[in-house]
Parts: C-alpha cells; sequence; structure tokens
C-alpha cells in the first residue's frame, strides 16, 4: 500500500507541472470506492492551482472545488503530455492543457472525490478525523504527542498505524521508527516514557523523510508520477529482514503479527 511518502513523492513529481493547466475532459473507468460526487462535463474548464497532502490524500485544488485523490491498496498515477491507450486497470484521467493525469488502480480500493470545499461535509468526513501531519512544520509537537500517547493502551505499533494520533506512519516507516528508537512495538504506547516518546518523535521525523529523499519503497510495483521506483527498502533496518542479521548487533530480526500485519524488529536492539 502506499504510505505517506510515496504519496508525498508522487505528489513533488506532478504538482508543479499541472499547475496552471485548464481541466479539458475528466475520463471515468469501472467504479472506484466512492463515487466521483459530480458530473465529469462541470470540471471542464476548470484551472488547477496547485497540489497538496493531507495524510495519504492528495488534493487537486481547483479555481472552484477540488479532488480528493487517494491511492488505495495498489494505486499509482502518472502525469504526461501523451500517454498510452488506457488499459484494464486504468479507472481515471484528467486531461488538462499541460498533460493526463491517470489513475492505475490494480484493485480499484483508491478513490477521486470532487468536493466544492474542505468545509464540505463529505470532504470533512474523509478528513477530520486525520492525525496531525509528522512532517508539517510546527504541525507535530513533541510533548502533544507524548500526551496522546498517555491515553492509549494498545500496543505502540498499533496506535501509529490507527494514524489518529499522527498520520500516515504506515506499517514499513512504524516499524522502522520504533527501531531507530529502540521501542518494542508490543509495549503499551501509556507506559512510554516523555523521553521515549520524545526519541520516537524524533524518529518518525526522519524515518519518513529520509524515505521521501528515497523516493518511497517500491516492494510490488510503486513508482512517482514520472514512473520512478522508490529505493527506501533497500535502506531499511528491519523491515522486510526476518531471519537477517541486525544492522547494528548482528542479532536475526524476528517478525511477528499484530492487526493482521507483519511487524518487523531486533529482540536486543528493542528489548522494551
Amino acid at each position: 500500500m502506499p504510505e505517506l511518502p510515496e504519496v508525498e513523492v508522487t505528489r513533488r513529481s506532478f504538482a508543479d507541472r499541472i499547475s496552471g493547466a485548464r481541466v479539458q475532459r475528466l475520463w471515468l473507468g469501472k467504479p472506484l470506492r466512492w463515487p466521483l460526487g459530480c458530473e465529469p462535463e462541470a470540471l471542464v474548464g476548470r484551472e488547477v492551482l496547485h497540489v497538496s497532502r493531507r495524510g495519504k490524500y492528495l488534493l487537486i485544488h481547483f479555481d472552484q472545488g477540488l479532488l480528493l485523490l487517494h491511492l488505495g491498496m495498489s494505486g499509482s498515477l502518472q502525469f504526461a503530455p501523451n500517454l498510452p491507450p488506457t488499459g484494464a486497470h486504468d479507472h481515471f484521467e484528467l486531461h488538462t492543457s499541460r498533460g493526463v493525469l491517470r489513475l492505475h488502480d490494480p484493485r480499484r480500493f483508491g478513490a477521486v472525490v470532487h468536493v466544492p470545499s474542505l468545509e464540505d461535509a463529505r470532504s470533512r468526513k474523509l478528513l477530520d478525523g486525520l492525525g496531525v501531519e509528522p512532517l508539517e512544520e510546527g504541525a507535530f509537537d513533541p510533548v502533544a504527542f507524548h500526551r496522546a500517547l498517555r491515553q492509549r493502551r494498545a500496543p505502540i505499533k498499533q496506535v501509529l498505524l490507527g494514524g489518529d494520533v499522527v498520520v500516515g506512519v504506515g506499517n514499513i516507516y512504524a516499524s522502522e521508527a520504533l527501531f531507530m528508537a529502540g521501542i518494542r512495538p508490543t509495549l503499551r504506547a501509556d507506559r512510554l516514557s516523555g523521553a521515549r516518546a520524545a526519541k520516537l518523535h524524533a524518529a518518525i521525523v526522519s524515518v519518513l523523510q529520509r524515505a521521501v529523499a528515497l523516493g518511497g519503497s517500491t516492494l510490488r510495483d510503486f513508482s512517482s508520477a514520472q514512473g520512478q521506483s522508490g529505493y527506501f527498502q533497500l535502506d531499511a533496518m528491519v523491515y522486510g529482514r526476518e531471519g537477517m542479521p541486525c544492522r547494528v548487533c548482528e542479532t536475526p530480526v524476528r517478525s511477528i503479527r499484530q492487526g493482521q500485519r507483519s511487524t518487523f524488529f531486533c529482540p536486543v536492539c528493542q528489548r522494551s
């Protein structure tokens, strides 16, 4: 599943190029998770002002209204002046004066939703429950983070994946951040001291920034809107390395299941 770094890498790969474009046509293939919310013809002539991100949602802002776009489990975007004919797993195209934005989504768990504003009820339903942005300067406060963790009795890995304390720390990056902070993924969130929570806070920011710099993670078929793969998975300390020696202490990395997801950790570097 594309996580926050992959979504941010995708945004950066086409945001500047599509800004200022005029919508010429919108094409829809097979239905996605939710209906578009307007007639495709209603967007013709709209100007693309900019592209932002909220959690794993991309927000394409027009001079009137905006599109909320989610990549789902397997989605990826392409943006180019010309693209080859659509295939069986292409389900959305935004034709503009600067190129075509296409959503490729084999599992069709992605979504493209039109809303008149961020105050619209549909927009608020999708975005209001999201936690703070870990890469937004000034938004992710370590003291507030620790305060929120003290209210949670669930394992810290599950709290990070929940997305309501801090958004976008998906499975790969939660395992990596917990390793960097030396915290066992099964530890109850409310048992983290202020000092350990601050260390985890710094690790989350560091891991996500490094992942964005490396183009995200390409485990199966993720690529940016320019067709570039990510390389963070080659730099991972524990994720996907079960049985391999820890890069710090050489103890074999272990894997457990938490909430139907694989968690990777070092039993020595993450004793508690």
